[in-house]
């Protein structure tokens, strides 16, 4: 089972300093991405194990909600803490919230080490 969460609630835990893993391509990333979000395409999420924090939960997010939840469920099996965002990026700006742009493709995950 996947745990999701809206919008509201993601935002909630990013004020609390919620880690958040977008699963989205490079390019995809770079045109707009929920604040302080991390980038790591879906396809790299197995060979970069290791940067993924299991001490907290972690919010994986894409555009809609279908590939986060592949990830969400890839990670929930190997016992992380994972939460997959409903609606992904695209309910982000439908609600109005911020965006940043530009693309930071080799930056590694807050609070990593997979042990």
């Amino acid at each position: 089972m996947v745990i999701q969460a809206d919008v509201p609630q993601l935002q909630t835990a990013l004020a609390a300093g919620a880690v958040v893993l977008d699963v989205r391509e490079a390019f995809e990333f770079a045109s707009g991405h929920v604040p302080g979000a991390v980038s790591m395409p879906m396809h790299l999420v197995p060979l970069r194990l290791d940067e993924i924090p299991q001490e907290r939960d972690l919010y994986v997010i894409c555009a809609a909600g279908n590939r986060s939840w592949q990830v969400a469920h890839f990670l929930g099996e190997r016992g992380i803490n994972v939460i997959n965002v409903v609606g992904g990026t695209m309910a982000w700006h439908s609600a109005g919230l911020p965006i940043e742009t530009g693309s930071l493709p080799s930056q590694a995950v807050s609070g990593g080490t997979h042990a």
